[in-house]
């Protein structure tokens, strides 16, 4: 399968992921009433992650004043539920994404270096912000666990395109 960066302005196929905590599934992508924050993350195994996941949820409620924020790994729903549970986050966790989600997202996938870090392969960071109407504003993409958004400053500039209605940026 080849790898392609996602398309920013293009619509996304829906992907349906399960949601911790609830019968029902979380989908991204797609018609939504208010725009989406997507953040993808390592999973359990990986620190960095842990200590992103915690700043995000305690700015969430200023990011949740703007947009729906949505996470998810590729951990299974016992490994998300014990992170959840050991760190009180409150956003909406998913579980389960799988290697064809991560690149259909054009997220990089990364084999466990060991059984003590995790058993299958796992996406490496990434956030996308889609608009109401299923199209893909901003991506941010990482090849591993160091980089990764500053939240603050992302908030700030999808807050000035969401009120600014600003075209979509980088498209060539």
């Amino acid at each position: 399968m080849t790898d392609t960066k996602p398309r920013v302005g293009a619509f996304i196929s829906p992907i349906t992921l399960p949601l911790l905590g609830s019968d029902s599934n979380a989908v991204i992508g797609g018609e939504n009433e208010r725009w989406t924050m997507f953040f993808v993350y390592r999973g359990r195994h990986c620190p960095r992650c842990k200590r992103f996941l915690n700043k995000l949820n305690v700015v969430l409620p200023d990011w949740t004043k703007h947009m729906n924020v949505i996470v998810a790994s590729a951990d299974t729903a016992d490994k998300a539920s014990a992170d959840q549970a050991e760190f009180g986050w409150n956003f909406d966790l998913c579980y389960a994404l799988e290697e064809s989600q991560m690149r259909s997202l054009g997220l990089y996938v990364s084999s466990p270096l060991s059984e003590a870090e995790t058993t299958n392969n796992f996406s490496e960071p990434g956030a996308f912000a889609i608009r109401p109407d299923g199209s893909l504003m901003l991506v941010d993409i990482s090849n591993g666990p160091a980089a990764r958004p500053d939240l603050e400053e992302l908030l700030d500039g999808m807050i000035f395109n969401i009120e600014n209605d600003r075209p979509v940026r980088g498209t060539a």
